[in-house]
């Protein structure tokens, strides 16, 4: 007699734990703490974002009044009048980051990797030019570039500006009023934003990966071009970004280092606010000035390919 065993009965299944939802007011909370923020940015740039268009699109006087005529007009007529400016100032500003990323890069990875206990000492010396005025720090040069100063003399005797004025950046033997003398400015003013975001980069590359890269018989320019650079282009992207966005928008350098042929257009848009008060065309200048830098930093990201930076 053959007997079958009955079917074990099947576990339960445990039943799911109710979720708690927080309640409403602490789902509030971020929400919260992210006010403060976009008001200020309401405030102080959405709104006069806002009104600057409502300028560009205006027709009028400073005597009879402006008026919103939806003018579009403006940017055509002042893009063509002003267009060697900007031109001018994209040059300028490219060629001032071109220098401080070669006389930044140096010193980032010197104070990176080879600096040890004067690490703080180098940091401190290079973020010391923040303490002193802008405008201050630029009419500087203008007694270090003086016709009869040491530079200058320097320079005739080694007749590098004999170089120079060949190449359309001095004129005779002078520096002041000339291209080199305001990318000069250019250039020493926005050193730190530079080295700040590269020494960052610099800083987070592991040291055993140069050590592995000796051991695999790489050379030090390669263990650089291979390991090294690739590692620091967040910075470099940063750096750059940091140095040519406020460079191009400048106007203090060529308005105390250059002369009426150095006027970039932050001295246009500076000029056509304060002395000829034409409201709609200096706004209308601001604008496309922004668009512009924002088309480039846009396509300069997309090619550099550094996802790190967002």
């Amino acid at each position: 007699m053959s007997t079958t065993e009955a079917p074990a009965p099947a576990p339960e299944e445990a039943a799911p734990l109710p979720v708690r939802r927080p309640p409403a007011r602490k789902r509030l909370v971020p929400y919260w703490l992210l006010l403060p923020g976009i008001l200020w940015l309401v405030v102080f740039f959405a709104a006069p974002l806002v009104y600057q268009a409502s300028t560009s699109l205006q027709t009028g006087s400073l005597e009879d009044g402006f008026k919103v005529t939806w003018h579009f007009a403006t940017y055509w007529d002042a893009f063509g009048t002003y267009w060697p400016q900007f031109v001018r100032s994209v040059l300028y500003a490219a060629t001032a980051t071109v220098l401080c990323l070669l006389l930044g890069y140096p010193l980032a990875y010197l104070i990176a990797f080879k600096a040890g206990r004067w690490r703080n000492l180098v940091m401190i010396l290079v973020i010391a030019p923040f303490f002193t005025s802008f405008l201050i720090r630029t009419l500087a040069w203008k007694t270090i570039l003086a016709d009869g100063g040491a530079v200058v003399g320097l320079l005739n005797s080694l007749h590098v500006l004999d170089v120079t004025s060949w190449l359309g950046l001095t004129e005779g033997r002078r520096v002041l009023a000339t291209p080199l003398a305001v990318v000069c400015g250019l250039t020493y003013n926005f050193l730190p934003f530079m080295v700040l975001p590269l020494y960052t980069s610099l800083e987070r590359i592991d040291p055993r990966l140069h050590e592995a890269a000796g051991d695999l018989y790489a050379r030090p320019a390669t263990t650089f071009r291979r390991v090294t650079f690739p590692l620091s282009m967040p910075g470099v992207v940063a750096g750059t970004l940091l140095t040519f966005i406020p460079a191009a928008g400048d106007y203090i350098n060529a308005e105390l280092l250059g002369s009426t042929d150095q006027k970039m257009i932050g001295n246009v848009i500076q000029s056509q606010f304060l002395r000829v008060l034409d409201y709609p065309t200096a706004a209308a200048l601001s604008f496309i000035l922004m668009a512009a830098i924002l088309a480039m930093v846009t396509v300069y990201i997309r090619k550099s390919g550094t996802e790190d930076l967002v």
